[in-house]
């Protein structure tokens, strides 16, 4: 029977060739060089399997089928080994009439790739007969011979076919049985690399392949497509610079490590401790680049979770390790305490304003980012801006989801990083706005029980109304009340919303938070400033 090949001719390229010994003795020689894949003292269906496992891996690296000529105490043939499993004889290749060479064609699954009814089980893997199955023309003897179905609906497993689980890496390569560990037997259903999309209704679900047991590493599969004789391209300054050592970490600064440092006067100068290093990387992530704006978004419905001032010290730790271009936004519809909490500027002026005059800032030719100064409330050394709601007590003004967006389209263009404290009406349109635009969802939450039950019911309603993902990727944080809080609660929260969110991270209580007067980042205890930053990085790691 002929099967239709989409790749077109074999090449004869490189040449391989397969002697098998009547002692079970298996060798491959690709190119002249020789190869023993399995020494004797088996039988000749092992040192077929054996073979077939080798070249399966040879294929795999190359991303094209092989010419095999083989030599067994059953004849002489031409085989082809294609990167699926399949084996057929040299004879049944269609003519070259697609007039395409292989490597113009991207590897992958062929499809209506044969699969057989029932494969031998060998500590070699899978396809224990597959070599033997077409040699000389003709089948392997016994009940296990291998045939190829004309339909979908012969290629199905047979009953008695024994499960087994993945025997191939993610880059197809074949997982190897331990001595200790015998192989399970695998049917075609389970074995990905034989069953096309084509065939998955008449096997059932495909088997995932095992991606952690074997590590897919560039460079053997680099050395196998050498031995195979296909050119590699030549080396470019990326590849070089890839192979750079890291960067040194540097001397200790904190720590008795850096205390030795600096009574030495340099002369003793240990690595940095682990603490140290914590935070070394906990700033690396805060500074890392971002491909655009980023907004994030502080939420909880109810008053007194300590949005505001998680917005405020969010935004202060990106100003402080960014360098500035950071804004901290009070989108409340009407009146927030964001402004309030905020160091004062010589103007009064908040999004209302800045709405009212937003055309100064829509057209690119004349727009500056220091008209903006007129507008927002820099924070000095914090090196971050602050946008307030509304502060006249008889105005009238209220934003909406159009202002919304039309703010964030023009303050998008002047900052990096965007941190909007919300309010607490989940169903206002301003509201929606901020989560709809949200990169990083952060959910706040003092460990008391109304406002973390008021953070559940928002990830519950956010999930009913189709942002799941937003929900899975949201950083939640919980701050301590006062000087303790009850260990029970905190752990009760940190295993509801770690089912729920990417990371749960805890901030301590802090002094200079209580007056509700405005923040000042240095005025923090230690303690304060590095849970903040822990946070403020697992938030950057979702940007």
């Amino acid at each position: 029977m002929s099967i239709t090949d989409p790749y077109g001719a074999v090449p004869d390229w490189p040449k391989v060739s397969a002697n098998i010994s009547a002692d079970g003795t298996a060798e491959v020689t690709i190119n002249g060089s020789p190869r023993t894949v399995l020494t004797g003292g088996g039988d000749v269906d092992q040192a077929r399997a054996a073979v077939l496992e080798h070249l399966s891996a040879q294929t795999a690296g190359l991303g094209r089928p092989l010419r095999v000529e083989t030599v067994d105490p059953e004849g002489h043939s031409h085989l082809v080994v294609h990167p699926d499993g399949r084996v057929l004889p040299l004879d049944e290749q269609p003519p070259d009439s697609t007039a395409r060479a292989w490597e113009q064609v991207a590897p992958g699954p062929l499809p209506g790739s044969a699969r057989r009814s029932k494969l031998g089980r060998s500590k070699h893997g899978p396809l224990r007969d597959a070599l033997g199955a077409r040699t000389a023309g003709g089948e392997v003897p016994g009940p296990s011979s291998s045939t190829v179905p004309d339909s979908p609906a012969e290629a199905a497993p047979e009953p008695d076919a024994a499960p087994a689980g993945p025997t191939t890496t993610a880059a197809g390569l074949p997982i190897r049985p331990t001595a200790h560990e015998p192989a399970s037997p695998v049917t075609p259903a389970a074995h990905p690399a034989a069953n096309p999309v084509a065939d998955t209704k008449a096997a059932g679900p495909v088997a995932k392949p095992v991606t952690g047991a074997i590590p897919a590493v560039p460079s053997a599969t680099n050395r196998m497509a050498k031995e195979l004789g296909v050119p590699q391209p030549k080396p470019t300054l990326p590849d070089l610079l890839a192979t750079r050592p890291p960067a040194p970490t540097g001397p200790a600064q904190d720590g008795w490590q850096g205390a030795v440092r600096r009574l030495s006067g340099g002369l003793i100068s240990p690595a940095p401790g682990a603490r140290e290093l914590e935070y070394r990387e906990a700033v690396a992530s805060v500074q890392r680049s971002l491909r655009g704006p980023k907004t994030v978004v502080v939420v909880n419905p109810k008053g007194g979770a300590h949005k505001t001032t998680a917005s405020l010290l969010i935004a202060s730790t990106f100003g402080m390790h960014r360098g500035g271009y950071t804004l901290a936004w009070d989108n409340n519809e009407t009146r927030g305490t964001l402004g309030w909490r905020a160091n004062p500027a010589r103007h009064s002026n908040t999004a209302v304003d800045l709405l009212r005059d937003l055309d100064r800032f829509t057209d690119i030719r004349s727009s500056r980012v220091g008209d903006l100064d007129n507008y927002v409330r820099s924070q000095g050394s914090a090196q971050f801006d602050v946008l307030a709601s509304d502060e006249d007590a008889a105005s009238a003004a209220s934003i909406d989801e159009t202002a919304f967006e039309q703010l964030h389209k023009a303050l998008a263009r002047f900052y990096r990083v965007l941190v909007i404290d919300t309010g607490n009406n989940m169903r206002a349109s301003n509201w929606q706005a901020a989560v709809n635009h949200a990169d990083q969802l952060v959910i706040v939450s003092t460990i008391r029980e109304d406002t973390a039950a008021s953070a559940a019911w928002l990830a519950d309603g956010l999930a009913a109304a189709g942002k799941e993902d937003v929900v899975r990727n949201a950083v939640t944080v919980l701050s301590a009340p006062g000087k303790k809080a009850d260990p029970q609660l905190r752990d009760r929260l940190h295993g509801h919303f770690g089912s729920l969110t990417r990371t749960v991270l805890d901030v301590p209580h802090d002094p200079a938070l209580v007056s509700g007067g405005p923040i000042t980042y240095d005025a923090l205890s230690p303690a304060s400033r590095t849970a903040w930053l822990r946070v403020t990085a697992a938030i950057a790691d979702g940007l």
